[in-house]
């Protein structure tokens, strides 16, 4: 579930170790001043909770984790990558909704996990 409580990771190697320690994991790059990932987050909560719940989400803040952010290719938030048996699958940046991710995660996900 993605809210404030998510586990943050700040370095490249507690990244690394996300992704090789679990078979599906969303990462949520953030910002602290980012007015839409405030209003994106809860949405795409239940989205994960409801239909996804295998998925480990965390998060990365930004503003705190500069380099990491810049590491990844990331340079606008909010920014999600979801990683499948430790490739990155999706990569969705600033404006996407709960339904383009489920769109882009279902079938994979139900393959990965059926």
């Amino acid at each position: 579930m993605i809210d404030d409580s998510l586990p943050i990771i700040d370095t490249t190697e507690a990244f690394q170790q996300c992704i090789a320690e679990h078979r599906a994991t969303l990462i949520w790059f953030t910002g602290p001043d980012c007015r839409v990932c405030q209003d994106l987050k809860p949405k795409i909560a239940q989205l994960i909770s409801e239909q996804f719940p295998q998925i480990h989400c965390f998060q990365v803040d930004c503003a705190a984790s500069p380099a990491l952010s810049a590491q990844r290719q990331i340079f606008t938030v909010p920014t999600l990558l979801v990683y499948l048996e430790g490739q990155e699958f999706i990569r969705l940046s600033r404006s996407f909704s709960p339904a383009q991710l489920a769109a882009e995660l279902d079938r994979p996900y139900r393959l990965l996990f059926s």
